[in-house]
């Protein structure tokens, strides 16, 4: 099981990104994924999540209306497209999932290893 990030790197604040998190070793066609992110000196914290079937999302408050989750099960890709970007955005991104989407927001199974997002004022 192997996840791996891409798509981060420094932006404006208002700026756009979008990164990628590409899932391999196995089907991940009916787990749930989601987004972590840990800014410096702070616990890790829930972004977003999906289903599998891609019919349900959810988000943390901070970035609901601004980040957009997405997935391509053809291509065992999640995505998050992030919008109006913000210094406070500024985190280590890391990707995860695991079979349940009540699991996949507090305890995922699998871990992907993170990708910088710098976002200055």
């Amino acid at each position: 099981v192997r996840l791996v990030e891409s798509g981060g790197g420094s932006v404006q604040a208002g700026d756009s990104m979008r990164l990628s998190c590409a899932a391999s070793g196995q089907s991940f066609i009916t787990y749930s994924m989601a987004w972590f992110r840990q800014a410096p000196g702070k616990e890790r914290e829930f972004v977003a999540a999906i289903t599998w079937t891609g019919g349900t999302t959810y988000y943390t408050d901070s970035v609901r209306g601004r980040f957009t989750i997405s997935r391509d099960n053809a291509k065992d890709t999640v995505y998050l497209q992030m919008n109006r970007l913000k210094p406070e955005d500024t985190a280590i991104y890391y990707c995860a999932t695991d079979p349940s989407i009540s699991t996949v927001r507090s305890a995922p199974a699998y871990w992907g290893q993170g990708t910088q997002v710098t976002v200055s004022s």
